[in-house]
């Protein structure tokens, strides 16, 4: 084990639990459930456990270039995808600025951003596996007008 130099910050720590990389994982599981692919299939086809992809998805282990880059074709996305929507906090609280982050308040996200829900990712899913647009567009007008029921109430 280390020892910390004096003087040296002790604010600076670099966790297994990084905001970036917990970020990564909602990503990583918002698109495999919007695909309909279970942990198990993602796992077999990367050539790992299941509950190796649980790790990536709740950030718990940190997910290396090769992989993210062989997610990424499997997904069907971009790397940056993996990237899009992160907060400005998430953003500070990479560990290169740890010790000058704001400290903000734990919040899950799927209380902050519904899209990031899995209810929200079946839904869009079914929804699209709904080959008539026409019929779609019914579906929806029908979401719409309970909505705004229930709002009324």
């Amino acid at each position: 084990m280390s020892e910390i130099k004096p003087g040296a910050s002790k604010n600076f720590m670099v966790t297994n639990n990084n905001a970036v990389d917990v970020h990564v994982g909602k990503r990583i599981r918002q698109r495999r459930t919007l695909l309909g692919l279970s942990q198990d299939q993602l796992s077999a086809t990367l050539n790992i456990t299941f509950q190796q992809v649980q790790k990536y998805e709740r950030g718990a282990n940190r997910v290396s270039a090769s992989r993210l880059w062989d997610i990424s074709q499997i997904l069907d996305v971009e790397i940056g995808y993996f990237f899009e929507d992160m907060s400005a906090e998430t953003r500070a609280r990479s560990p290169r600025r740890m010790s000058d982050a704001p400290k903000v308040a734990e919040t899950p996200d799927d209380q902050i951003d519904p899209m990031a829900r899995r209810e929200t990712l079946e839904l869009v899913r079914s929804y699209y596996s709904i080959k008539r647009t026409s019929v779609r567009k019914k579906v929806a007008g029908l979401v719409k007008s309970i909505a705004s029921t229930l709002d009324d109430a």
